[in-house]
């Protein structure tokens, strides 16, 4: 250790280079709590103590996260004045780790979005160009990484909210294993597709930062003990011998003519390194799009009932409690989440739940047995982050159906709960590299050996 700068001094670095606010990724900073726990850290290298892995590293949350004495608001007017009471497992991992947080990251409200244009705090600028949307729901965190502002940042995906964000700015981002990494202080969209995952410049550091946040956690029940990877592992890239794409994806009209080309080019480049490309079937994209909005709807309408004023967020007094519940819902929720909570009541409701909430079920059911079919034939799965390059701010807002399509590619691996990384390589918007269950290593690994493959 060199001690050419100290992390007080890094620390006030990124606060002052987030203070602008340029790309409207700031919700909060953290200033007084990120200088407070540098100048410890800066104790402890004085003193020789034994430092984190991650001890004095600045990192972003997107603004779902619980962090206890700070507001999260999750860009909702409903929650802008709430205050954290307690931190959410995953986050405390890392304090515990000694990483620094440094600001809590815009996004859309409540998750609900692809741009991170439903947020009070105006629309995420895209980090490459800032006439584009930063992507969604976890746009803040993306674009924060990719300007160098955090040395990574924890998102949220719930059906490619990590993923698709970190594809617009050419980032790194890891939806895990469903289970892998405790949802205990996640405020919930839908709570059987919601996974916690890190947005970073390199594969090492999401390997560092997973493997501080993974394990079982009693306050989350659908978490289980999952092993350490290593780093000597991933450098071990044999492992992979065969890798599928779905050929409805690049067959669809949807698809960009250039995301489309630079996609079946990455085919011949991982085939030219004597690795078995197989076409596989799936369902198509509106199949997938409907299946994840109907169960996601129905579960987000479910959750944020208990956001009615009472216990929680921006009451606004009516004449009668009824009427006080209605105004504090109409006026705080955003468009988008009203469009989301209504749908999700209509398919819960009496004469509709058979018909279209239990048939969601039933297709997920069979998608996730068309995965496991198709992991006894490959070892990988390849596919297109996006249909599309990222949408001009504005004109997702005017096309909420547009916005529901772009998710095509993504909402599919969130439905079978598998690990899937998108990799700043590929495509335009990068590449999804998607692995049986339990097997984030070896998405992590085959990341690996396309770094250098194309």
């Amino acid at each position: 250790m060199d001690k050419t700068f100290t992390c007080t001094q890094l620390i006030q670095e990124k606060l002052e280079a987030l203070k602008p606010n340029t790309h409207n990724t700031v919700n909060s900073l953290l200033d007084e709590l990120a200088l407070e726990l540098a100048a410890k850290v800066d104790a402890k290298i004085e003193n020789g103590e034994t430092l984190g892995i991650l001890e004095g590293i600045p990192f972003g949350i997107k603004d779902v996260y619980m962090l206890q004495g700070t507001y999260t608001t999750a860009s909702s007017d409903l929650l802008k004045h709430y205050k954290s009471a307690y931190t959410a497992t995953a986050i405390q991992k890392l304090l515990d780790a000694g990483a620094i947080p440094v600001v809590k990251e815009n996004c859309d409200s409540f998750g609900h979005g692809s741009s991170s244009e439903n947020t009070i705090f105006g629309a995420v600028k895209n980090a490459l160009n800032p006439d584009l949307v930063g992507g969604g729901s976890s746009g803040g965190s993306a674009v924060n990484v990719a300007l160098d502002y955090t040395v990574f940042s924890i998102g949220g995906d719930t059906g490619g909210s990590i993923r698709q964000p970190a594809g617009y700015n050419g980032v790194y981002g890891l939806k895990p294993t469903y289970g892998r990494v405790s949802r205990y202080g996640l405020m919930a969209y839908a709570s059987s597709t919601d996974c916690v995952g890190p947005i970073a410049k390199s594969i090492e550091d999401v390997r560092i930062v997973l493997n501080v946040m993974s394990g079982k956690d009693i306050k989350d029940q659908t978490t289980y003990e999952s092993k350490v990877i290593s780093e000597a592992h991933l450098l071990n890239t044999e492992a992979v011998k065969t890798v599928g794409y779905f050929k409805n994806f690049i067959e669809s009209e949807a698809i960009d003519d250039q995301i489309k080309s630079d996609f079946l080019a990455t085919i011949e480049n991982i085939k030219a390194k004597g690795i078995t490309v197989k076409p596989l079937d799936f369902f198509d994209a509106n199949t997938l799009v409907s299946t994840y909005y109907t169960l996601a709807m129905a579960e987000t309408a479910s959750n944020l009932s208990r956001l009615d004023g009472t216990n929680y967020g921006n009451r606004i007094e009516g004449e009668n409690l009824k009427e006080t519940y209605m105004v504090t819902r109409s006026e705080n929720f955003s468009e988008e989440t009203k469009r989301r909570i209504v749908g999700g009541n209509q398919v819960l409701s009496q004469g509709f739940s058979d018909e279209i909430y239990l048939k969601g079920l039933n297709l997920r059911d069979q998608i996730i047995a068309n995965f496991e079919d198709d992991f006894t034939k490959v070892d990988i799965i390849v596919s297109p982050v996006t249909p599309s390059t990222p949408p001009k701010i504005g004109d997702s807002l005017k096309d909420p159906m547009a916005m529901y399509l772009s998710d095509a590619y993504t909402v599919g691996f969130s439905l079978g709960e598998l690990p899937t990384l998108t990799v700043p390589q590929g495509t335009a918007t990068g590449l999804q590299i998607t692995a049986a269950k339990n097997n984030d290593e070896l998405v992590l690994k085959f990341a690996n050996f396309l770094k250098d493959t194309i």
